[in-house]
Order: C-alpha cells, then sequence, then structure tokens
C-alpha cells in the first residue's frame, strides 16, 4: 500500500467516525448541555465552532455545534463570530496543510491514464473556475480542505484569500443556522 493511499484510508476513517461523533453529541443533548454550561462564553464558543467548521474532522461537529447556537442567539451574531472563527481555522489550514492536500490531489490526478484528462488543467477557463469551485466548496458545509487546495492551486494572495474564505464560509453558516432556526 502507498503512502498516499494509507493516507487516503486514514482520512476516510477519520471522516465517519467525525460524523459519528457528531450524531452521538447531538442526539444525547451534549451540544445543548455544553452551550448552556459556556455562560458568558457565548462568542467564544461560536468563534471557536467557527474554526472547526473548516476540516474534514471537525465538520460535522461543529455543524451541530453551531445549530444549536444559532437557535439561541441571533443569526447574523453566529454568521459573523463563526465566519470569523472559520477564517482563523482555513488560515492555519492554509499555512500548514495545503502543501500535503495538493500533493495527495495531484497524485490522485497523475494516477489517470488519459493524457487529455490534464490538458484541460492547461486552459483559462480552468485557471478562473478553481478558484471559483475552491470558494463554493467553503461555503458549503462539506470540509474546506479541498477548497484551501484549490485557492492555494491558483496562486491567490493571502489578502483576497480571507477575504474569500471570510464571505463564503460565512454564507455557509448562515445557511445552516436558517436551516436550524426554520425547523425549530
Amino acid at each position: 500500500m502507498t503512502k498516499h493511499n494509507k493516507y487516503i484510508i486514514q482520512d476516510g476513517i477519520l471522516l465517519l467516525l467525525s460524523i459519528g461523533f457528531a450524531i452521538f453529541v447531538t442526539k444525547t443533548g451534549i451540544v445543548n448541555n455544553f452551550i448552556e454550561s459556556l455562560d458568558g462564553l457565548t462568542y467564544l464558543g461560536i468563534f471557536i465552532a467557527g474554526m472547526f467548521f473548516t476540516s474534514v474532522f471537525t465538520t460535522a461537529p461543529s455543524i451541530a455545534f453551531l445549530s444549536g447556537f444559532a437557535q439561541d442567539n441571533p443569526l447574523f451574531l453566529v454568521t459573523f463570530l463563526g465566519g470569523l472563527g472559520a477564517v482563523c481555522g482555513d488560515y492555519i489550514i492554509f499555512r500548514f496543510v495545503k502543501d500535503r492536500i495538493s500533493e495527495d490531489i495531484n497524485y490522485l490526478l497523475s494516477s489517470s491514464r488519459e493524457k487529455r484528462f490534464f490538458l484541460i488543467f492547461k486552459t483559462k477557463l480552468f485557471r478562473w473556475l478553481v478558484p471559483f469551485i475552491g470558494a463554493l466548496i467553503i461555503a458549503s458545509p462539506f470540509p474546506d480542505e479541498l477548497g484551501i487546495a484549490m485557492l492555494g492551486l491558483s496562486k491567490m494572495n493571502n489578502k483576497v484569500f480571507l477575504l474569500v474564505s471570510f464571505i463564503f464560509n460565512s454564507l455557509g453558516i448562515f445557511v445552516i443556522g436558517w436551516i436550524a432556526t426554520s425547523a425549530m
């Protein structure tokens, strides 16, 4: 088994464990108990939940906590503070993890035998689409690593990255909070 295959299997297992943990903390009431126990530190809790919104391994539990915060706090406050936390989380990933993810993506793409497939990566349309698709991935409740890797591949500078990360993470958190408050 190659190093890359081993990483992919490990990441898949961790993702499944993360989803299982999110279901567990939601069903057992741990989310609500935790939010109630913050007593005066709610803003910090929202910020930290936003930070965890960005990683493949912590997205599912973060969604559970952000949903709980949105039910008890103004949605725009949860969106703003969660978005700020997500920017911090994304920036940490962008600075320290993007190389490994980019390496894994390149490995997966290079395993294709079709040479024509690689020609698409050299087109101007692809260079425009990569950052756009990366931003959409960041906005979605899907983990941000792939979107961050796409933005990193597009050679986006840090200031633009931080702005894109804040806008799209905030949009994703807003949608999650809106769904959580609508379902009440």
